[in-house]
């Protein structure tokens, strides 16, 4: 496999294989962090083609790029990390064993790209260990830097690894939690990781593992922020592009199951775990060195969208009230896909204050804070994150106290009491 990529439409954008091989259509779609102000509803919306190809060469799955990143994560980015409580200890718990295993101490530098709203980070800045953060998002940087995490507003590659490199040093420890994904540009992504990462050093990873996306039908996890979606062996072939390897990987639960692998600079001679092979072994036994698990997709896809409108048809003919819970990415994907609107949920609620007042891109549902549910007492709540399925039956038992019960939609529709 030689890995030159092409500057086509339809090109791999890690080794320029013409993409010929549709996984899954999901119609026309807005960019879904793109969420509407009420001053804004007789606007025009722009809708972009929602589809997932497959590269046969080296298997990565990926959408066409269709707006540029300074376009998606602008000054006004609708995501902030520290709105979920689960995410906020999943990121303590990620800083505790970085600690140890890695060694970091005040002489040690961290660097985050993707680091949000310094949700990560301020636990580095708790410990008194150098770190520095990078996002393109002006908004989340400035509640980043409220936290006391240092924070640059630029895009990361090659040019800006060499610039940091040079001003505060090589990195012992990147970390790129749920960044690859967001990013055309993968391989000048890769290099400045390479030349980032200090000899001895590693880089972290976090991304949602495509094994699941399919075994689980997350096809509500692909939209046009996330460009590209990893196996371990797609991963495996990035990485070797710029020389370095994957030394260790975890299955975490995180965003429905995710993988999670340390990189190395491939001069540093370190093996590989035997876990990394377990993993590699385990998705080729899934099928996804076999196209036509790919190409299967769409029909599965299309299978719980049809469970799902059946499901709420029937309440709304029932004369239940159905309401959402959560204003996710995901969420937009699968209610633009499945084409409800406000007849089948007339409105969702979110914490994130930056949500409060707005609509969600496309589908136009309004969003409140968590409080209109206990105004209207619905029968029936639709978790939209149903990854933080835990979290938010959690944080709404007490809705079962007037006999609500909460619906997940992924992988199938199913009812919760």
């Amino acid at each position: 496999m030689t890995l030159s990529p092409k500057p086509s439409a339809f090109s791999c954008r890690l080794c320029g294989t013409v993409l010929e091989h549709r996984m899954v259509d999901l119609g026309l779609s807005p960019l879904c962090e793109d969420f509407i102000k009420a001053s804004e509803l007789r606007q025009p919306e722009y809708y972009y083609p929602l589809e997932a190809f497959v590269c046969p060469e080296c298997w990565l799955v990926q959408v066409d790029e269709y707006e540029s990143n300074e376009v998606i994560f602008g000054d006004d980015y609708g995501y902030f990390s520290s709105w979920s409580t689960s995410w906020l200890r999943h990121a303590a718990r990620y800083v505790d064993d970085a600690v140890v295993r890695f060694e970091l101490d005040s002489h040690s530098f961290v660097v985050e790209i993707a680091s949000n709203d310094g949700y990560l980070l301020r636990n580095f800045v708790e410990r008194g260990i150098p770190n520095l953060g990078v996002d393109p998002s002006a908004n989340v940087a400035a509640a980043a830097r409220q936290v006391g995490v240092e924070t640059l507003v630029e895009f990361f590659g090659e040019p800006l690894a060499s610039r940091i490199r040079n001003e505060r040093g090589a990195a012992d420890l990147v970390i790129a939690n749920n960044v690859l994904a967001h990013t055309p540009h993968l391989l000048d992504f890769v290099r400045g990781i390479a030349v980032l990462v200090a000899p001895d050093g590693r880089a972290s990873f976090e991304f949602p593992h495509l094994k699941q996306l399919i075994e689980q039908v997350q096809f509500d996890t692909i939209y046009h922020e996330h460009f590209s979606y990893f196996s371990l062996h797609s991963v495996k072939n990035l990485f070797q592009a710029v020389d370095m390897s994957i030394v260790a990987v975890e299955e975490i639960a995180s965003a429905g199951g995710s993988l999670r692998i340390t990189v190395e600079h491939a001069a540093k001679g370190s093996v590989g775990s035997a876990e990394v092979e377990r993993v590699l072994d385990e998705e080729r036994i899934a099928g996804l060195l076999d196209m036509g698990t790919y190409t299967a997709f769409g029909a599965r896809a299309a299978s719980v969208k049809d469970d799902l409108l059946s499901l709420l048809i029937r309440l709304k003919r029932e004369g239940k009230r159905v309401v959402g819970y959560g204003a996710p990415g995901k969420g937009n994907t699968l209610l633009n896909y499945c084409g409800i609107k406000t007849d089948l949920l007339p409105y969702t609620c979110d914490r994130s204050e930056h949500k409060h007042g707005r609509f969600t891109p496309g589908a136009r549902i309004p969003i409140f804070p968590p409080s209109r549910i206990d105004e209207d007492r619905p029968d029936y709540i639709v978790i939209l994150p149903w990854n933080l399925e835990r979290e938010i039956t959690t944080q709404l038992a007490h809705v079962r106290e007037w006999g609500a019960k909460f619906i997940v939609p992924v992988p199938s529709a199913r009812i919760v009491d």
